[in-house]
């Protein structure tokens, strides 16, 4: 799947522009639903990735984008849950993971993108 984080905040996936953080599963890109995780907001001084969140396990590998600089905290939980499901979690900055994404047939992963910090 062809993805690129355009500038802070912007990613383009298969030509679509988005200007929010991104779920990829089954080929399909959807906008991350972060709400379930924003009651961890003051412990982590942003919204985490929690396993409160509709994560996509459906593939043997999860890519997380943890954003422009890397910052997008991931909780233990969603590690743990990653181990319970054997799922590889990968997570990298968002532009690194935009490359992975290319190199990884569609079907074979499941991304989580962040797009700013």
């Amino acid at each position: 799947m062809k993805a690129k984080l355009i500038s802070f905040g912007v990613i383009e996936v298969t030509g679509q522009r988005f200007e929010h953080d991104i779920v990829i599963a089954h080929g399909k890109v959807t906008k991350r639903r972060k709400g379930p995780s924003k009651p961890f907001r003051d412990e982590f001084g942003h919204t985490p990735l929690s396993a409160a969140e509709e994560i996509p396990w459906s593939a043997s590998r999860l890519i997380v984008g943890t954003g422009a600089n890397g910052q997008l905290p991931i909780m233990e939980d969603v590690y743990r849950e990653a181990k319970r499901r054997r799922v590889e979690i990968v997570a990298i900055p968002t532009a690194e993971a935009c490359r992975l994404l290319e190199a990884i047939p569609d079907g074979d992963v499941s991304a989580i993108l962040h797009v700013t910090c």
